[in-house]
């Protein structure tokens, strides 16, 4: 087995890494308001919101894999040192945020390490600006979409269900929230799971594994619907805390708004082959849900320490990224 085949089959573990790492420290996302509400305990969350990650292999076409693929930076310019930096640097910041219980964005790390090792290659000559335009956008649309999402359905919501009892209430939106908990499960699989698609697909198209024409394999499609499945499942309990009751206390029927919001906002997304962040949209939610019962039912300053690890995430990974390629061409 020649050397460029090792590190080929080392480039897909890392990805495959990454992708693990995604679903682990983005299985906050899934289940925290179930779990902060208590209609599911958290074994059985983490098991619900896995299984429906998986599914998303049914649902989705690979939109946002090409986005990651050939949308921000010219493939010619990829090579497996490439490969290597952009998921080291983001890796780093998936373990550094989880470590200190951070919801921040896996997506935008793998963004902020592509970026990164881009520029420190080939200057910004390579870089594709639309698509970086518009993911750029999306992360100041998603979470602000989600909020504005979560605090009208939550309006709507609580008016159409005054006459209930609230014992009623509590009946109601506890079903209801397995129903809007496995929506955006569904849609963090369908959009987180395809970015490390389109990593391994540039990396074997890169390295002559794929012929003349770019395409996602099916045993990659696969592969890592699986592995995030199962990051979601091995998933952090300390990211759940923060989502779940450190941002906003939560009820079964904001729970299902929240969720609702958000799910609807990635769905579209990986529609339009936009790779967004399911903690932002999600937090965005809780946020808007939370905000309907007054300003001090928002913990702001968690809210605060969120938003500036998503500030930094990109050029953090960036930064990690750009010094690790450097140090493999170097040595």
């Amino acid at each position: 087995m020649d050397m460029l085949l090792l590190l080929v089959i080392f480039a897909v573990f890392l990805a495959l890494t990454f992708d693990f790492l995604n679903g682990f420290h983005d299985a906050a996302n899934s289940i925290a308001t179930i779990v902060s509400t208590r209609v599911l305990k958290p074994h059985w969350a983490v098991l619900w919101a896995a299984g429906f990650n998986f599914l998303a292999f049914f649902f989705f076409h690979l939109k946002v894999a090409n986005t990651i693929g050939t949308g921000l930076v010219d493939p010619s310019i990829i090579d497996i040192q490439f490969i290597l930096a952009a998921l080291v640097g983001a890796i780093f910041w998936n373990i550094f945020t989880w470590y200190f219980g951070l919801p921040s964005s896996s997506s935008h790390a793998l963004i902020g390490g592509i970026l990164g090792a881009a520029i420190i290659k080939a200057g910004f000559a390579p870089l594709k600006i639309g698509g970086i335009l518009k993911v750029l956008i999306a992360i100041v649309l998603s979470p602000l979409l989600g909020m504005v999402m979560g605090l009208f359905l939550m309006f709507f919501t609580t008016f159409a269900c005054y006459r209930f009892t609230p014992k009623k209430n509590d009946f109601l939106f506890r079903k209801l929230q397995l129903l809007s908990s496995a929506l955006i499960s569904l849609g963090h699989g369908g959009n987180d799971a395809q970015k490390t698609m389109g990593i391994i697909a540039v990396l074997l198209f890169s390295t002559g594994h794929l012929g003349d024409t770019f395409y996602v394999p099916l045993w990659v499609v696969f592969t890592c619907y699986i592995v995030i499945a199962l990051g979601t499942f091995f998933g952090g309990w300390r990211i759940v805390r923060t989502m779940g009751m450190k941002i906003t206390k939560l009820k079964p029927i904001g729970g299902f708004c929240a969720e609702t919001a958000s799910a609807i906002t990635i769905f579209l997304a990986t529609f339009l082959g936009i790779p967004v962040s399911t903690t932002h949209t999600i937090t965005g939610s809780i946020i808007g849900v939370g905000t309907l019962h007054g300003h001090q039912a928002v913990r702001w300053g968690t809210a605060r320490r969120i938003v500036w690890a998503w500030i930094l995430t990109i050029p953090a990974a960036g930064l990690v990224s750009a010094f690790i390629w450097w140090l493999i061409t170097y040595f």
